[in-house]
């Protein structure tokens, strides 16, 4: 048996170096979780929009290329129609009010166009003035149906800034793809319907890619 000398200090030892240990694990773990609070707050801002909280243009390009090579290599998959959508009164609104109102005015689009999508289908902010939907899987049908909801709540929704109303005015044009294609040719597609037709319907004019 060990002398009780040497036990009572074996376990004041044993107290003492676990008294001591106890706060630095403490502190090592939670340094771990704000290392991973932060990685992940690192994450949402390399992705999202800081304003509208959506995707922002580099995700949302990654994401429809993505798709675009998955169906290179599965014919499972349908095509995909990208949507842009342009505030054409967004300048005015923010010279005369202040890019503060501009912002909000942003947020309310997103979230309306949020809402008027379907579950799986992508939104993003993909300029100062501009967003875009991708909708993937999607027939013209499908895409006609969601322009009209985004017109229709646009034009329901009230506007103001310091209680005068707001002018917010879009543009709505898409481009249906079913084969090899990239990002930038169908933004610019989509970009090109909208500033030509994006005016005239309740829905959003759809033009169609030719199969390479």
């Amino acid at each position: 048996m060990p002398d009780r000398p040497f036990l009572v200090g074996f376990v004041g030892a044993a107290l003492v170096s676990a008294f001591v240990a106890f706060p630095l694990l403490f502190a090592l773990q939670l340094n771990k979780s704000v290392l991973r609070k932060m990685q992940e707050n690192v994450t949402q801002a390399a992705r999202y929009d800081s304003v509208t909280k959506t995707l922002n243009g580099t995700a949302f390009a990654a994401a429809v290329e993505h798709f675009i090579d998955r169906r290179k290599h599965s014919d499972a998959d349908a095509g995909g129609i990208v949507v842009a959508v342009i505030i054409d009164t967004l300048d005015d609104i923010s010279r005369r009010y202040g890019p503060r109102w501009a912002d909000t005015v942003m947020q309310s689009l997103a979230s309306i166009i949020q809402s008027s999508v379907r579950s799986g289908d992508l939104v993003a902010r993909l300029a100062t003035n501009e967003l875009g939907i991708f909708l993937p899987g999607a027939t013209i049908e499908n895409a006609h149906d969601i322009g009209t909801r985004i017109r229709a709540r646009v034009s329901d929704a009230t506007f103001s800034a310091d209680g005068a109303p707001l002018s917010v005015a879009i543009r709505l044009g898409g481009i249906s793809f079913d084969g090899p294609t990239d990002f930038n040719q169908l933004r610019q597609l989509a970009d090109q319907m909208a500033f030509e037709r994006g005016d005239e319907n309740d829905d959003i004019p759809i033009s169609v890619l030719p199969a390479a």
